[in-house]
């Protein structure tokens, strides 16, 4: 596990790397591409330990996208949370989605059972494929704890929202990072018509980024919506030329 500067977590954890949705605005992609392994050949892989490259004076060092960004499970790093007693907010798959299509059920059943044998921590997912969600509850594979947060990913309104089908008596703790935010939604209603416990912004980052920056009415409306329901908002310091300040920067926990 790594300390982070995003904002709305403590550290990101990454016992899954790689993705396959193909993103243009990827900034993880850009990462593996620049410090992994450009000549991986195409599949998913598991490594039970890291591999190293070696320097000239022997010493070696992990590597840690050997296969780029094609999915992978590091088992190796499954017991990183146990490692630390004292709770943080802790971003799972920050450099992947655990919930992508081609990911084994068994990968993402070792990450749950992970985050169960470290309780004390607060686990945040991120998806781009939410109807997975709906799949692993209907198998009963999806936990239902407190400190498990479900979250879908969206720069657009277009992205399915299936939180409203998910059974009354197993609420989940759900959240939505419209991250980079990409137009303007207009229905925000439509999108979270079942509000999410909370709603996290942010602009795009990286190369192209002027070319997209946010309009603030486009935050405006989704604040709004988030206003009259009566959920929290978190504004990414990226915001901060658009919206002006101070940002809003609400946890649906209370304060960090």
């Amino acid at each position: 596990m790594n300390r982070t500067r995003i904002e709305w977590a403590d550290y990101t954890w990454n016992p899954i790397t790689g993705c396959l949705h193909g993103c243009d605005y990827c900034y993880a992609h850009g990462i593996a591409r620049r410090f992994g392994n450009k000549n991986a050949d195409d599949g998913c892989y598991e490594l039970s330990n890291p591999v190293y490259d070696y320097a000239d004076n022997g010493q070696g060092s992990p590597q840690n996208y050997p296969f780029g960004f094609n999915p992978t499970l590091h088992k190796y790093r499954l017991d990183e949370p146990q490692r630390i007693k004292k709770p943080q907010n802790v971003f799972v798959c920050s450099m992947a989605d655990m919930f992508g299509e081609w990911v084994p059920d068994e990968w993402i059943e070792a990450v749950f059972d992970a985050c169960k044998a470290a309780p004390q921590h607060r686990y945040l997912f991120l998806t781009k494929n939410p109807a997975r969600y709906l799949m692993l509850e209907e198998n009963g594979q999806l936990p239902c704890k407190r400190n498990f947060w479900y979250g879908t990913t969206t720069p657009t309104e277009d992205t399915e929202y299936v939180y409203a089908k998910w059974p009354e008596h197993r609420r989940m703790n759900t959240f939505v990072s419209i991250e980079p935010i990409m137009g303007e939604f207009t229905e925000p209603d439509a999108l979270l018509h079942i509000p999410p416990d909370w709603t996290i912004i942010g602009a795009m980052t990286g190369a192209g980024a002027k070319k997209h920056t946010p309009k603030r009415e486009w935050i405006d409306a989704i604040v709004k919506t988030r206003r009259r329901d009566n959920k929290p908002v978190f504004l990414k310091n990226n915001l901060a030329d658009v919206w002006g300040e101070p940002l809003i920067q609400e946890f649906p926990w209370g304060s960090q």
